[in-house]
């Protein structure tokens, strides 16, 4: 499998994150996720407040919150259907990590942020392939499936 994983560091983190594991950890969601066509992802790390007003204009919601996944695929079968690149690569899309939140829910949570980045990579990773917690048997599958993958990169 070829994928391309973009990662793209606000000038104030940088250094916060070590890109090659945080690369890593997209190949390994990847790889646990059965992805075997071209594929892109960009991951972004930036500040709470760009992250927050990202949720207002695209989602609705003036609030912090901890990743956001903007997915390029369509993720409902009345969606319309997307059309594939020339070059074969499918774009998923972005997942935009808040720093300072990653940090906060690491303290509170008792980890370190870098377990704390990792869930959220794999959290965003999944969004993007489809995955959801809007109701309760979706959040269940979902968070085991965070947990299962998170044990193999950890």
């Amino acid at each position: 499998m070829i994928e391309e994983i973009s990662i793209h560091i606000e000038q104030n983190f940088q250094g916060c994150i070590d890109e090659n594991q945080a690369r890593k950890i997209a190949q390994q969601v990847l790889k646990a996720e059965s992805v075997t066509s071209p594929c892109e992802i960009s991951i972004v790390l930036t500040d709470s407040e760009t992250v927050q007003r990202l949720n207002r204009d695209y989602r609705g919601v003036d609030e912090p919150t901890d990743v956001l996944a903007f997915y390029m695929l369509p993720q409902q079968e009345s969606e319309p259907p997307f059309v594939f690149p020339p070059d074969g690569v499918t774009h998923m899309g972005e997942i935009i990590i808040s720093y300072p939140q990653a940090a906060k829910q690491a303290r509170e949570q008792g980890h370190s942020v870098e377990q704390e980045l990792a869930l959220l990579i794999i959290h965003g990773i999944l969004h993007l392939l489809g995955y959801d917690h809007k109701r309760p048997e979706e959040e269940a599958r979902m968070r085991a499936r965070e947990k299962e993958i998170l044990e193999k990169v950890a």
